[in-house]
């Protein structure tokens, strides 16, 4: 048996593994958990983070405003130093579409050791905690809500007795490289952090969407959030961690119909999204980088090479392992790209999109060592607690 061959019987293995063992996280019904009303709805405060978004607040701020919660809710955006008015925008559409209690502030530049955005939202759950919420809702500025939205996360966190409610906001799909790109982002995400393992009592998966997490306000306080992540550039997955490593319980699924509304429409404006954070992902590991590329290669780019490899030196069975093992990787796709409402022809291309998203976290970590870092809005952060710079 050649070495080819072997490598390519070790990627069917991962894939059967992958497929079985993997927590199912190729499966897309992890939606809002059962769930009844409260006989009394508890009060919320929904902070919105916002840098220079005068570009999407128009189609997600009203849906906020609009919100059809039977309890005490108000909304507090704060904007991060936007050059664009995002501020005077808000309030704006606040006056135009009326609904709920919008307030409005800025906290000012971040100090050393806090990434921009968890420095607005510790301004803004300051602001909502003088009005003792039960609840906190943390969404982007991009995030558009279908009208019952809040109330379904509220009902969800009483009856499951959840800390943390996470909605994996719907990504916009409508130009080529998002259609190609983007359905392979939350399926990548779900294989690292399988759904089912973070709901599940006891597991140490942990992980949240941060355009959409419903928090407990007690259990903030205990977790210290945002305190406690105030460096972290993924603070979605940080702040699940805080949260389960204070005895919380979180629970995150797929959405329905809680969408972003921002576009990538050119394949730089994805590479810089994934590449901005990839490398910390690896928390900044030069040896976890290896492995990952060295993962990504066995598990999605052996398969095709395979059959193509095969086919030419007239080994059918390193095609016909190859195939398989291909054809597992596109099988467990298309549910994925049902969700997203795409065609099924797409899930064969799995290896090209791995294989963008392997050179985005090389570009990740090129970019780490040359100092600039991760990037968020304009600021970038070269290392873990360092000082923000402006760009």
């Amino acid at each position: 048996m050649s070495a080819f061959l072997w490598i390519t019987v070790v990627s069917l293995a991962a894939w059967c593994w992958l497929l079985l063992g993997q927590g199912f996280f190729w499966r897309t019904d992890v939606r809002l958990p059962s769930r009844r009303e409260p006989a009394s709805w508890p009060s919320v405060c929904v902070v919105v983070p916002a840098r220079d978004e005068a570009g999407v607040l128009p189609a997600s701020l009203p849906s906020l405003l609009a919100q059809d919660y039977p309890g005490r809710a108000e909304v507090f955006l704060v904007d991060d130093g936007s050059t664009d008015g995002t501020g005077e925008l808000a309030r704006e559409l606040s006056g135009r579409h009326g609904g709920l209690p919008l307030t409005v502030t800025s906290p000012g530049e971040p100090p050393a050791g806090w990434t921009g955005k968890l420095w607005a939202v510790r301004h803004g759950i300051a602001l909502a905690r003088a009005h003792e919420p039960e609840y906190l809702l943390l969404t982007d500025a991009d995030i558009a809500h279908a009208p019952d939205s809040l109330r379904e996360l509220v009902a969800a966190a009483g009856t499951g007795g959840f800390d943390v409610v996470s909605q994996m906001a719907r990504l916009r799909v409508e130009s080529r490289w998002e259609r190609l790109v983007v359905p392979a982002f939350v399926y990548f995400f779900a294989q690292l952090y399988p759904f089912r393992w973070i709901g599940r009592t006891g597991s140490r998966t942990a992980a949240a969407a941060g355009g959409c997490v419903l928090l407990r306000t007690a259990m903030a306080e205990r977790a210290r959030i945002p305190d406690a992540i105030r460096h972290a550039v993924i603070d979605d997955v940080s702040l699940a961690r805080a949260v389960k490593g204070a005895g919380g319980r979180v629970w995150l699924g797929l959405a329905d119909r809680v969408d972003s509304v921002r576009p990538y429409p050119r394949l730089h404006d994805l590479w810089r999204m994934v590449s901005r954070s990839a490398y910390a992902q690896l928390r900044h590991n030069p040896l976890v980088l290896l492995g990952t590329v060295a993962g990504l290669a066995l598990v999605y780019l052996v398969p095709p090479v395979a059959v193509v490899w095969g086919a030419v030196a007239g080994s059918a069975t390193t095609a016909l392992a190859g195939a398989l093992a291909w054809a597992v990787m596109a099988g467990t796709y298309a549910p994925m790209l049902r969700y997203y409402r795409q065609p099924l022809w797409l899930a064969p291309l799995l290896p090209y999109t791995a294989f963008l998203y392997l050179l985005m976290t090389v570009d990740s970590a090129v970019q780490h060592y040359r100092g600039r870092g991760a990037a968020w809005k304009g600021r970038t952060y070269t290392r873990p607690g360092a000082v923000p710079d402006e760009g």
